[in-house]
């Protein structure tokens, strides 16, 4: 217990029994994790033939969105091999020095986890290649011509490589994986079983239409869902509620600023700054960071590719514009000459040239969707 300047005593283990219920919400096995049912059965059979053989598993990478789970699967390969875990993060390595410090200190059959793995070091990732393929490093002692190379035996482990921007990865390291999973996004379903599982551990009494609307404004992402989850529950709590409902999710979720359609307080001041003040676009990424009081990189990283996928958010050539879907879900009328609007329109041959938010090749067309 500690006490505070008023003279209250708080728990100290408070945010420990944060942390440790949302460890409890991750599935601890391949049949408890709910989705991803291709990228399961074919882990599935990975893990079997490498139990079957007597061997440690193949190497594993894992791409995806953050919030599907790539950590909760590394956590179950683990398990699944009965095998103990290691984990760090691409960021965290940024000197050869630091990945032979961890390799070497690995046991036989050891999972080794490296979060967002593609922001590694060059360096890193070179000695990454022969760990591998051979399982031994090269430390370099000295420099200049007195430098002499000391290779390391290390013993065989399972690397599980998890990335959100698989095209960063070199292809030398992607090609010596020998299995890559590609995580997708949830349906409302998915997530419902997802909730179901968390409220059962949570010991919350919620019913279908309840758990329907907390699914439904989830982003396709069990992360997001049990979060959500959580609010939801902190609200029933305090207005003493035994049982959610869906009028009593829809509540406490509009009180957290969380729309129907899973929009933020973020998202919608992007899409009412672009129709409200710029008429619906063409409007640069920096202006439009500038209008919604927020950086460049926390508009294009976190609020432009959900609302992209939503199909609410168009990215030109020219700029970002507001597409039909957005006016409709802030109840504004798009004007006659609205950038989305025009972009949809199939031109006739005596006016193909005439429209000027019309992307001139198929490669300006792929950036409208590239988030």
């Amino acid at each position: 217990m500690t006490q505070q300047p008023d003279g209250r005593l708080v728990a100290g283990a408070a945010e420990g029994e944060e942390r440790e219920l949302e460890t409890a919400l991750r599935p601890k096995n391949l049949d408890d994790f709910v989705g991803q049912q291709r990228v399961r059965r074919q882990l599935s059979l990975v893990l079997e033939a490498a139990r079957l053989r007597g061997r440690t598993a193949d190497h594993v990478l894992m791409s995806g969105p953050p919030g599907l789970g790539k950590t909760t699967l590394a956590m179950i390969i683990a398990g699944e091999m009965n095998a103990p875990l290691r984990i760090s993060s691409g960021p965290a390595i940024q000197h050869a020095g630091d990945l032979a410090a961890i390799l070497s200190s690995l046991t036989e059959g050891e999972v080794l986890f490296l979060d967002e793995i593609h922001r590694m070091s060059r360096p890193a990732e070179e000695m990454l290649y022969m760990a591998m393929e051979d399982f031994r490093v090269d430390i370099v002692v000295g420099k200049g011509a007195g430098a002499t190379s000391i290779p390391l035996e290390i013993p065989p482990f399972t690397l599980v490589g998890a990335t959100t921007r698989a095209g960063l990865l070199p292809g030398p390291l992607r090609d010596r994986f020998g299995f890559t999973g590609h995580l997708e996004f949830y349906s409302t379903e998915e997530l419902e079983l997802v909730l179901r599982r968390s409220a059962l551990l949570l010991d919350m009494k919620v019913n279908s239409a309840g758990f329907t609307q907390i699914a439904s404004r989830s982003r396709g992402t069990p992360r997001i869902a049990n979060r959500l989850l959580r609010r939801v529950r902190d609200w029933a709590l305090v207005g003493g509620l035994e049982q959610v409902d869906s009028r009593a999710a829809s509540a406490a979720l509009e009180m957290y600023e969380v729309d129907e359609k899973g929009l933020d307080r973020l998202d919608r001041s992007v899409l009412e700054a672009l129709c409200r003040k710029f008429a619906g676009g063409p409007v640069g990424l920096s202006t439009l960071a500038i209008a919604v009081g927020e950086e460049t990189e926390t508009v294009e990283t976190v609020a432009e590719p959900f609302l992209v996928r939503e199909g609410l958010l168009g990215r030109t050539p020219r700029g970002r514009i507001a597409m039909p879907a957005a006016w409709e879900h802030l109840g504004l009328v798009p004007p006659p000459d609205s950038p989305g609007a025009a972009f949809w329109m199939v031109p006739t041959p005596s006016d193909a040239g005439a429209d000027s938010n019309r992307p001139d090749s198929a490669d300006e067309a792929d950036t409208l969707f590239d988030p």
